[in-house]
């Protein structure tokens, strides 16, 4: 069976087979305002990671699209391996992302409140 899923405003042409899902295609949706430009009144852009990652060491990248509900730790934190990192929202469930390996923060990239996409950076660990 074929369905397509909207999530932050891009369709997943999702093909499901024997509990397998599989993404067929992806597009960008494109809202009413964009369409008709003199009809929009205030159009708000997403809130994106605040800052791009400069620190050396291992991205934490997001495992799904969401916002940044709480941010855990802070810039020069000592983690574990399995530490509770951020708190993602996705689908109004909230997700702990953990840490992948121990190490020290180096960057937060992300920011509280901050939407993000799947891959996104999250923050650095050395």
């Amino acid at each position: 069976m074929k369905y397509i899923v909207t999530i932050n405003d891009k369709n997943y042409e999702v093909e499901v087979e024997k509990g397998q899902a599989t993404v067929v295609r992806t597009t960008e949706t494109v809202s009413p305002a964009a369409k008709h430009p003199e009809a929009a009144t205030t159009v708000q852009a997403p809130t994106q990671p605040s800052a791009q990652p400069t620190a050396a060491g291992e991205p934490l990248k997001a495992p799904m699209p969401g916002v940044i509900m709480d941010i855990k730790v802070s810039k020069g934190t000592a983690v574990k391996r399995g530490d509770v990192l951020f708190i993602l929202e996705a689908m109004k469930m909230e997700n702990e992302i953990t840490a992948p390996n121990d190490g020290v923060v180096a960057q937060i990239v992300a920011a509280k409140g901050a939407s993000v996409a799947t891959g996104d950076v999250l923050a650095v660990i050395q």
